[in-house]
């Protein structure tokens, strides 16, 4: 069974500060809007009822998660 990552304990910060600096800034915002959406689409890739998902779609859909937490974890570093 799919499991969500904890995009929080990934990032090393506590989700209480995360959700704080979130409110501040429209782009964090958007980014984790971006990021959970493309979790989401994973997550229903790797589910048995999604068995006519293409491996490269699915291994293309990891990819974009990656390279959003990696825009999340610099724009988090920015305002540090």
């Amino acid at each position: 069974m799919p499991v969500s990552h904890d995009l929080y304990q990934d990032l090393h910060y506590p989700r209480e500060i995360v959700q704080q600096r979130r409110q501040q800034d429209k782009t964090l915002d958007r980014l984790l809007d971006d990021y959970m959406d493309l979790d989401n689409q994973v997550l229903a890739a790797e589910s048995i009822s999604a068995g006519n998902f293409v491996d490269e779609d699915l291994r293309h859909l990891k990819e974009k998660r990656l390279a959003v937490k990696f825009m999340i974890e610099r724009q988090l570093e920015r305002k540090a």
